[in-house]
């Protein structure tokens, strides 16, 4: 089996947990401004966005389990990669990468979901 320092084949949760589901987080700033027009500095910010959702909710990556990574159509997933570990590091979690059309949101090209479960 495939191994990456990136991600994760699976991952298990014990005992009882409360489990948040984060929406997609696009590249944009705080006033709904999507920042750049490449796969590196959108899911810069995207990942930042979702770091600053698991805050609010008193989680970090450590508690992150899944990620779903919307694409846009065309874009070099590889330089998407490199950006995502210089804001979320090294915390391998399960993956799953699905290529789009498009956003809701004009000029975006990345979209970042997350489930994470936090203590019991």
């Amino acid at each position: 089996m495939l191994k990456n320092p990136a991600f994760s084949q699976a991952v298990m949760v014990e005992g009882a947990k409360k489990t948040v589901y984060i929406g997609e987080q696009n590249g944009v700033d705080a006033s709904g401004v999507v920042v750049g027009d490449d796969l590196e500095s959108q899911p810069e910010q995207a990942y930042k966005n979702v770091l600053e959702v698991l805050r609010s909710v008193g989680a970090t990556q450590e508690n992150v389990v899944k990620q779903t990574i919307l694409v846009a159509k065309g874009q070099d997933i590889t330089a998407g990669y490199a950006a995502a570990q210089r804001v979320w590091g090294a915390h391998p979690i399960a993956i799953t990468v699905h290529i789009v059309d498009g956003f809701g949101i004009p000029g975006a090209l990345v979209g970042i979901e997350a489930v994470c479960a936090l203590g019991e």
